[in-house]
C-alpha cells in the first residue's frame, strides 16, 4: 500500500523540434510543422509517492513550492533550444558553446555580460535562451522534469512516481522513474 499525490505548474515556453519525420500513411500529410520555432502553454503535473506518511502527509504541497520559482525563473516565457540544433548559430549569433553558463539541473545561458553594450533587442534575445542537450520534445521535457525533482526531493526522502507534461490541452507525455 502507498499514497500518491500530485501538484500541477503552467509556464508558457517555445521551441523547436528540429529532428521531427512524419511517416504520411499515419500523418495523413507531410508537414513538418514542429521544426519551426513555436510556442506552447504547457502544464506539468508531479506525482510524488510515499509507502508510509509523516505527519499524515507524503509531504507538503508547498515542498514544490521551489519547482513553481524554478519555471517562472528560468522557463516561463523563454525559448528553449537544443545546443545540437543545426540552427543553433543562426538563432544565437555571436555565441560560443562552450561559453555558456552550465547549471545544475542540466540546463545553458548566453552569458549576458559578453554583450553588456549591445542595443536592447539583442541583450533581449540573448536573455530569452534556455539552452540544453536533447531535442526538447514533450518526452524529453518530461524527462528532464523528472530528473530535476527526483534530485530536490531526494533530500526529503520523497519518491517521484512520474510526471506528466502537457504541451497542448490535448497532447501529453508522462515519463516514469
Amino acid at each position: 500500500m502507498h499514497w500518491k499525490i500530485s501538484k500541477e505548474f503552467d509556464f508558457c515556453y517555445g521551441h523547436r523540434v528540429w529532428s521531427q519525420t512524419l511517416n504520411t500513411e499515419f500523418s495523413l500529410d507531410p508537414c513538418l510543422k514542429c521544426r519551426h520555432l513555436h510556442g506552447h502553454q504547457g502544464k506539468i503535473l508531479v506525482y510524488l509517492e510515499a509507502a508510509e506518511l509523516k505527519d499524515g502527509m507524503v509531504t507538503d504541497f508547498k515542498h514544490l513550492n521551489w519547482f513553481k520559482l524554478f519555471l517562472d525563473d528560468v522557463l516561463d516565457h523563454k525559448f528553449v533550444l537544443d545546443i545540437n540544433d543545426p540552427l543553433f548559430h543562426t538563432l544565437i549569433p555571436n555565441v560560443k558553446k562552450e561559453e555558456l553558463i552550465k547549471f545544475p539541473e542540466g540546463h545553458s545561458i548566453v552569458d549576458l555580460t559578453k554583450f553588456k553594450d549591445d542595443e536592447t533587442h539583442m541583450i533581449e534575445l540573448y536573455e530569452g535562451y534556455v539552452i540544453v542537450d536533447f531535442v526538447p520534445t514533450s518526452e524529453n521535457l518530461s524527462a528532464w522534469f523528472l530528473k530535476i525533482v527526483q534530485k530536490k526531493m531526494d533530500k526529503l526522502g520523497v519518491k517521484v512516481s512520474h510526471i506528466e507534461f502537457l504541451e497542448t490541452p490535448k497532447s501529453k507525455s508522462t515519463f516514469y522513474a
